[in-house]
């Protein structure tokens, strides 16, 4: 009789010491650090990363604490980003991914000239492509959503009214797809991340950038140049393409309710999202350089064909390459098309 007694008082204790366990589990309180390489006031920082944060923190009872890091005040530069995530010097990033260049080939496929138009459209397009044909490329991170920013334009000093007056000038850009696109089109490529544009711009190492709208604001670009070219059609000249990933380890060690959160705060939805601050940041950014005066070019039909004809040969370019590491280049490019008609309809 004792030992019974004994057994269920013993077997109570467990009960009650497992209960605990289970309770403290479920109120564990997590600290992430979220760093990314642009001003807080810049589109994405502030239309994109501080509402995820807020909401997955709203969502998880405050279990879940966002801390962001803007401009890079960890340290490092905007390259190291994507493996900062992946080695856990901090538990999310933001970055652009042609900023390794050659290490997401299939997932570059959104850069080539006169890809996409809608950053909505075309980054719930990136997020099913990359979920269909390159998780290979984001298998050391868990990869909380890509997207792509809106129309790629010229900023310029002097004015682009076609392809001649482009010929020689040196033009910022963002990735080594791009460059190649600069480099068919007559100008003389300058890489360098997008927080370097506004000294390079002031100090003349540069003629002009190509960035979006978007981000114009943040950068100071309406103000050091006059001039923005913009071309006929839905799609823009370029686009870029952009990794908000997660440390694995710190994903895994969430108790099982925390980790649903973040599932739920990832994938196409997330990256929609983002396309939209994309989007909206686009018409601010345009109608900042429109109440400075500024002039806006905007290349006819007849004129943005002479570009599409000469950019193609970047496109060739890249199946070719990508051919050598066994990627079906021509395959991919025609995948990412058919997600973008599909979700721009």
């Amino acid at each position: 009789m004792k030992l019974l007694k004994r057994r269920t008082a013993m077997a109570v204790l467990g009960a009650v010491a497992a209960a605990t366990m289970a309770g403290n589990a479920m109120a564990q309180t997590v600290t992430l650090r979220l760093h990314q390489m642009l001003p807080p006031q810049a589109t994405i920082p502030a239309r994109a990363l501080t509402p995820w944060a807020q909401k997955v923190e709203a969502e998880s009872g405050g279990r879940i604490k966002v801390q962001l890091f803007h401009a890079m005040q960890l340290g490092g530069a905007p390259p190291q980003l994507f493996d900062q995530a992946r080695d856990g010097v901090v538990d999310f990033t933001w970055t652009v991914l042609g900023y390794t260049p050659g290490r997401f080939p299939k997932t570059e496929v959104f850069e080539l000239p006169f890809m996409s138009g809608s950053a909505e459209a075309s980054s719930r397009a990136i997020q099913e492509y990359v979920e269909k044909f390159a998780a290979d490329e984001f298998k050391d991170v868990k990869l909380i959503a890509v997207h792509t920013h809106g129309p790629g334009l010229f900023h310029t000093k002097a004015p682009v009214t076609g392809l001649e007056s482009l010929r020689g000038m040196k033009i910022r850009g963002g990735s080594r797809i791009i460059n190649n696109m600069l480099t068919k089109l007559g100008a003389t490529p300058v890489g360098m991340p997008v927080p370097a544009v506004t000294e390079a711009l002031s100090k003349g190492v540069i003629d002009g950038t190509t960035i979006p709208w978007e981000v114009t604001p943040a950068l100071k670009v309406s103000e050091l140049v006059k001039n923005h070219t913009t071309f006929a059609g839905k799609e823009g000249l370029y686009t870029q393409t952009f990794a908000f990933s997660m440390n694995k380890a710190a994903y895994e060690k969430l108790p099982a309710d925390l980790k649903a959160i973040i599932d739920k705060n990832s994938g196409v939805e997330t990256a929609a999202m983002f396309g939209r601050a994309m989007d909206d940041g686009d018409k601010a950014g345009r109608a900042i350089a429109e109440k400075a005066g500024n002039n806006i070019v905007a290349l006819d039909v007849q004129e943005t064909q002479r570009w599409r004809r000469t950019a193609a040969a970047v496109e060739t370019d890249w199946v070719n390459e990508v051919k050598g590491k066994n990627i079906d280049g021509a395959k991919l490019a025609a995948e990412a098309r058919a997600l973008i008609a599909k979700h721009s309809k």
